[in-house]
């Protein structure tokens, strides 16, 4: 099958939905100018660079209460800052209950029954007891093709680490097994990993 996005796919649903997987989860808190903490879920998501470090994602959709964005998008253009939580599997049903379209000015937090903590360079929230959180400077926000796309570009000023998920001076990811996004509304957990050396190391 070829198609081009532009003439549609002809199927029941978007098969370009299921091409990126799996997808890391970004639960991105912000505080808003009037102080309500917000908590959300972005799948497009990823790290951008190692030396500063900096992470990247991006905000596809609207609100009907904030002006061509979301309530994180706008908390960001308002304090310059946010901060990026890793989702466990033990916490799926609260990411999901945080995807809710909720009137601004209502706090995730709240919503969902989670703790919120002050970062500590950074004034913002971060999920507390959450297996990693980075906080987050703004660099740059891009506007991409699109009535509603935009590319957020941070850099990483302080990360927690859960103490659990330390394992012999490494940060060990099936300590709390990651939460991805596949396609459509299928979601995987990561249980195994295994490792590769280059042919160049």
């Amino acid at each position: 099958m070829f198609f081009r996005p532009e003439d549609g796919h002809g199927l029941p649903h978007n098969p370009f939905n299921a091409l990126i997987v799996p997808r890391p989860i970004a639960w991105i808190s912000t505080r808003g100018a009037a102080g309500v903490n917000n908590l959300a879920p972005y799948s497009f998501f990823s790290g951008a660079a190692y030396v500063p470090p900096q992470v990247m994602f991006a905000s596809t959709g609207t609100k009907e209460d904030r002006e061509g964005t979301k309530d994180t998008l706008g908390n960001i253009r308002e304090n310059g800052v946010f901060c990026v939580n890793l989702v466990e599997a033990a916490r799926t049903d609260a990411m999901n209950a945080t995807s809710q379209t909720l009137p601004s000015g209502t706090s995730e937090f709240d919503h969902a029954g989670l703790t919120a903590e002050d970062c500590k360079t950074i004034d913002c929230p971060r999920l507390a007891d959450a297996p990693a959180s980075l906080e987050c400077r703004l660099v740059d926000i891009h506007r991409a093709r699109g009535a509603a796309n935009f590319v957020t570009i941070g850099e990483v000023t302080g990360i927690h680490l859960r103490d659990d998920c330390l394992v012999d001076g490494k940060f060990d990811p099936l300590t709390f097994t990651p939460l991805s996004r596949l396609g459509y509304r299928d979601y995987t957990r990561v249980t195994e990993q295994f490792e590769l050396t280059r042919p160049d190391d």
